[in-house]
């Protein structure tokens, strides 16, 4: 029977070749007979080791006395893994003995070394070496310190970093044409579930001792979806009305479209934009199961959308973007984006900006968003909205815990305790 220190160290192993966390570890959860209060110790055992990852290698060297990447896959996670127990307060021999024996379905050969390296690195500490870098301490490579330390300030850069260390909260987002807040609330804690309603959005409820949130039967029926308050705080932003026409450009998985049909209601209409066809299929299941026949999913390339200008009451572009404001749910992003991707996605951004703002009418309303914090993503396309987007103006930013940032806003994610995002909404003349 798989344990769950077994079922860390195989997602370790895959996560290193290339599987999505976010993806990854409920998959396996669900295929796995793990009980809740296992299921809670694997996810806190997967995630807090890819997060802790540098903070770790840095201590297990010193106690291997050899570089990690000589070493076989499953012996490097099996190291990582005792570690990050060790530095997290779980009684040394099951740290120790656990991780080996977990180790011993997938390389038996190696226990013996893993083993000794674990009980070495038990000597060294608490108190624990010194970390040699702000980077090793925070575990976060050294140019995406440097790098948010120069957009945001030392101050708030340290304290993004800090937050995306931490656990992500799981929020719920109410479908108002299926449930009312008082029921669906009311159902959750009849489920078990802590409860508290959002601060950043009408229809946001922040739930704990849940488990799987997509195992909720209010999630199952089409009462409420997983998502963070700052994308449902987007949303608000881009204000959705009762019978509107709107744009989702790169809609997929299809969240914020969701939500927008959801305020557009019956009469309104939500075309879903995005390139990837197989991602597209998100959308409609979702819209399916929340009931949304307004919701049209389309494969395009929003370089060059198929769709007549000024057309649409509100456009939405949530870009794709680096992702470094959604660490704390995507943990190992930190050591799959580079810094010279940044340049890309940020002439990316713009390629995708000026065909979204043809769609919007005169008088309507063009909202540019991305779940990231970096200058290059944020204000500098602000400042290219400015220079080659005739006939916009832009709209009062969101007040606090939004940060204005050139004519938009950012919410850090020490903020509300949410993802980090940006957002800009400009509104086209009349």
């Amino acid at each position: 029977m798989t344990s769950s220190r077994l079922l860390a160290l195989d997602a370790l192993v895959r996560i290193e070749d290339g599987a999505y966390a976010q993806v990854l570890v409920p998959a396996m959860l669900r295929g796995s007979q793990l009980r809740d209060r296992d299921r809670a110790f694997a996810t806190d055992l997967v995630y807090g080791t890819v997060r802790s990852e540098r903070r770790l290698d840095d201590l297990v060297t010193r106690a291997a006395k050899r570089p990690l990447h000589r070493l076989d896959p499953p012996v490097r996670a099996a190291l990582r893994l005792g570690a990050y127990q060790l530095l997290h307060d779980v009684p040394r021999h099951a740290a120790v003995s656990e991780t080996v024996d977990a180790l011993a379905a997938r390389s038996p050969r190696a226990r013996g070394f893993v083993n000794a390296v674990l009980r070495a690195l038990t000597r060294l500490g608490p108190p624990w070496p010194e970390p040699t870098s702000e980077g090793v301490a925070l575990s976060y490579p050294d140019w995406l310190v440097d790098c948010l330390q120069r957009d945001l300030g030392d101050e708030d850069a340290r304290a993004a970093l800090v937050a995306m260390n931490e656990p992500a909260a799981t929020t719920l987002r109410r479908n108002p044409l299926r449930a009312t807040a008082d029921a669906l609330e009311a159902g959750l804690r009849d489920a078990g579930a802590q409860v508290e309603r959002g601060a950043l959005g009408p229809d946001a409820l922040g739930v704990r001792g849940i488990g799987d949130p997509a195992a909720l039967p209010a999630v199952r029926d089409g009462r409420a979806t997983p998502q963070d308050q700052a994308s449902q705080a987007v949303v608000g932003v881009l204000d959705p009305r009762a019978g509107e026409r709107i744009a989702d450009v790169a809609a997929a998985p299809g969240g914020k479209a969701t939500a927008i049909a959801e305020r557009v209601g019956a009469d309104g209409a939500v075309v879903a934009l995005d390139v990837d066809a197989g991602r597209l299929r998100l959308v409609r299941e979702a819209s399916a199961r929340l009931g949304l026949g307004t919701v049209h999913a389309v494969v395009a390339d929003g370089r060059a959308l198929p769709l007549r200008p000024a057309s649409f009451d509100r456009v939405l572009l949530d870009a794709p973007c680096s992702g470094l404001g959604v660490l704390r749910r995507r943990p190992d992003a930190r050591w799959r984006v580079t810094e010279s991707s940044i340049g890309g996605l940020a002439a990316l951004q713009r390629e995708l900006l000026a065909p979204a703002a043809e769609l919007v009418r005169s008088g309507g309303v063009l909202v540019y968003s991305v779940c990231t914090l970096t200058r290059a993503e944020t204000v500098d396309i602000d400042e290219w909205a400015t220079q080659h987007l005739d006939g916009f103006d832009a709209l009062p930013r969101p007040g606090t815990p939004w940060k204005p940032l050139g004519r938009g806003a950012l919410l850090l994610p020490q903020a509300a305790g949410t993802d980090g995002m940006f957002v800009l909404s400009l509104r086209r003349h009349e």
